[in-house]
């Protein structure tokens, strides 16, 4: 059963309310609260949470604190749910005393005790941010900095630089447009026959008789290099496939299934004697995580599979037909 957790205790208005005035790094941290959960072990854990929860509804975060400590104490079978949402109070906004350093330990404590956690990936995740937080601190104050000192120079012409400021953002609303007309005129008339996937330029293209139509920045596999050759090992496979289903109810947004694994690779895991695996799927980001956008293709983060934005995969979802031939390169 999944438990709401701090979530709950926020409230929807609170909670839109609180995005609407958080920056993106802020925004990174509240986000990731939505994805606290999981099941109370026995009933008293159970009371031990919702006591918790209330104590941060209440703004009493120190106390909200301390019941969690006595949770990994007394029930340390719940202790990953305890330390992820310690580490969301470490970070919450309205926390007065709000500590990266310690979010950081609780997330790295976590994924050190709990490797087997459903909250071992969002803390990986909230740890990746984390470890950038005190050097984009530092530029954002450095460029509000240099911003302050631009205005006090531009002083007067603040009218102009707003109709300049708005005229580029209609020009490029419309270069925008223009480009997705060109786009939608080229694959309506030569319509998408293969995907070509270069993994070592990080690159997926579609093509038409040959013709590359448009490129998109992907991320792969956590161990990308070599082709994929068992279930489990992280590596996006190479070879020729097709696109041989459409999901629109993924868990990352829309997804175009592969025909992993071809004869090649069974041959190849029962010479291993292993699985080949399955389910490698060209797909968006994790629901949830869209607001990432371009940044997540900066890492490679999937367990096998090819992410692109949200964006980018409705556009190749409705463009790219099943049977579409998909060549996956070194």
């Amino acid at each position: 059963m999944r438990d709401p957790g701090i979530l709950q205790a926020l409230g929807p208005n609170g909670l839109s309310r609180a995005l609407a005035r958080l920056g993106r790094r802020s925004l990174c941290l509240i986000i990731a609260v939505m994805l606290v959960c999981g099941c109370s072990q026995g009933f008293q854990a159970r009371s031990n949470f919702e006591e918790a929860n209330v104590f941060f509804s209440q703004g009493s975060y120190e106390a909200s604190l301390q019941k969690y400590e006595q949770i990994i104490e007394t029930y340390p079978a719940t202790g990953d749910r305890a330390l992820f949402e310690m580490g969301i109070i470490y970070t919450h906004p309205r926390n007065e005393q709000k500590d990266y350093r310690k979010a950081q330990e609780c997330f790295q404590k976590l994924i050190k005790d709990y490797p087997g956690s459903r909250y071992r990936q969002d803390s990986e995740m909230m740890l990746f941010y984390l470890n950038n937080v005190s050097a984009k601190d530092q530029l954002i104050s450095t460029q509000q900095a240099h911003i302050e000192t631009l205005r006090q120079e531009i002083k007067g012409k603040e009218g102009e630089i707003a109709g300049l400021k708005n005229e580029i953002v209609t020009l490029q609303k419309k270069a925008g447009e223009l480009e997705q007309q060109v786009f939608s005129f080229a694959i309506q008339s030569r319509p998408t026959d293969k995907i070509l996937i270069e993994k070592k330029e990080r690159r997926l293209t579609l093509l038409s008789k040959g013709e590359a139509l448009k490129t998109y920045r992907i991320a792969l596999g956590g161990n990308p290099i070599g082709p994929k050759e068992r279930q489990g090992d992280n590596k996006t496979p190479e070879g020729i496939y097709f696109i041989d289903a459409k999901n629109q109810g993924s868990q990352y947004h829309l997804s175009l299934h592969i025909s992993y694994p071809n004869e090649s690779d069974r041959k190849r895991a029962r010479e291993l004697g292993v699985s080949p695996g399955g389910d490698i799927m060209i797909h968006g980001i994790k629901n949830g995580f869209s607001w990432v956008g371009d940044s997540h293709a900066e890492v490679d983060w999937t367990k096998g599979c090819i992410a692109l934005t949200d964006e980018e995969i409705e556009e190749i979802y409705k463009f790219v037909p099943v049977g579409t031939m998909v060549e996956i390169r070194p």
